[in-house]
């Protein structure tokens, strides 16, 4: 199927590129569940296609759309936004020096603190949204990679991605930017000079909780990208058929869902200001917020669907509210189209550097008024 790049890009996600089935005129691309092809008489393949840990056509919608979206040289997908991230990572040697943010995905810091870090990585974490810190903490000639997610999750810090891509660039690294909060609507990080962005695709470019999967597009075809691509084919992180043609569904509806998805999540954050019970309302659309003016500079359209607040009275206050709540659903997870709550810091446990009076909050595509008065309820204890 050949890539047709007509129109902006809410044209190309709602259409796909805009590619027709060539066998059957379907709108809609076909699901390939073959985990192998065949060879000819002599041996080779001439549709380029051997194996489905390699490659599989039912990827391709995804991976080009994806590509399109956010400007790269090539995508792959990944059966999870962990799968990607630490492909990123093992695709360095041992002894390798990496940054990472302080306050970032627990899972993905988790697992440098510990895998990483015993497989021989020498990890260091940093305030990315301080780039003096980051100047001070890069090694010229030994740091490889500087990892940076924007928004962080759960805290929303805005880290300036191209200042970071100056500093890492200049130090002899490479800039790789989780963008799963903005996604490709309202952050193109390659364009702000990143080498790399991940997606955990299980998030907003689904958007519907029903496919784990991950991303990662590449600004350059490269040596390091050959890598990337070995750990996935060798180590097997490979995205199921189905999960990647729902994948390519999800992508579809990506605009609209985000766009409503941030105009509720601003509303929200404004209207919960006033409640005395919440101590602090984290959200980069915020004038109050620390890294608002950065945000309006880096962030296109919104501020994304993720807001946390913090609750009057600590940790048994907030897990109070959670109790309370009758819309929003008490669950792991983010960027569906139905709200969540999440008290992360017993999620996270004792190592955790997020407060225990906060909750992460994930708006979804209900009414804003109905989450808004549930909301209320909830911390005014009916």
């Amino acid at each position: 199927m050949a890539e047709v790049k007509h129109g902006r890009p809410e044209t190309l996600a709602a259409q796909a590129l805009g590619v027709v089935d060539a066998a059957t005129g379907a709108l809609i691309p076909p699901l390939h569940p073959s985990t192998t092809y065949e060879r000819e008489a002599d041996g080779g393949y001439p549709r380029g296609r051997v194996y489905a840990r390699a490659d599989n056509p039912t990827y391709d919608s995804a991976a080009h759309t994806l590509n399109a979206l956010e400007g790269g040289a090539a995508t792959l997908l990944f059966a999870s936004g962990m799968a990607a991230a630490t492909a990123a990572f093992l695709a360095l040697q041992p002894g390798d020096h990496v940054l990472a943010p302080k306050v970032m995905y627990w899972a993905l810091r988790s697992w440098l603190l510990g895998f990483a870090s015993d497989w021989g990585l020498v990890v260091e974490l940093v305030d990315t949204t301080d780039l003096g810190a980051v100047a001070t903490a890069l090694r010229p000639g030994k740091t490889k990679l500087v990892w940076v997610e924007s928004p962080a999750n759960p805290l929303w810090s805005v880290t300036d991605i191209a200042a970071m891509a100056e500093l890492a660039h200049a130090a002899g690294a490479r800039l790789a930017v989780d963008s799963t909060i903005a996604t490709p609507v309202l952050t193109r990080p390659l364009e702000l000079g990143a080498d790399l962005v991940m997606h955990s695709a299980t998030k907003y470019l689904n958007g519907h909780s029903d496919v784990v999967a991950g991303t990662l597009t590449t600004a350059q075809v490269d040596e390091y990208w050959t890598r990337v691509k070995t750990v996935l084919g060798q180590n097997g992180g490979i995205l199921g058929t189905f999960e990647a043609w729902l994948l390519q569904r999800g992508l579809r509806t990506l605009f609209p869902r985000v766009r409503w998805q941030c105009a509720s999540a601003q509303s929200l954050a404004e209207r919960l200001q006033a409640l005395p019970q919440i101590t602090d309302v984290l959200y980069p659309g915020l004038p109050t917020f620390p890294g608002h003016d950065l945000a309006r500079r880096q962030m296109r359209g919104g501020f994304g669907g993720m807001l946390s607040i913090r609750i009057a009275g600590g940790r048994d206050a907030a897990l109070a509210v959670t109790g309370r709540l009758k819309v929003w659903k008490r669950a792991t997870s983010l960027g569906g189209v139905e709200s969540l709550v999440e008290h992360r810091a017993s999620i996270e446990g004792p190592s955790s550097p997020v407060p225990d009076d906060l909750l992460r909050l994930s708006v979804g595509v209900e009414a804003v008024d109905d989450l808004f008065d549930d909301l209320t309820q909830a911390v005014d204890g009916e």
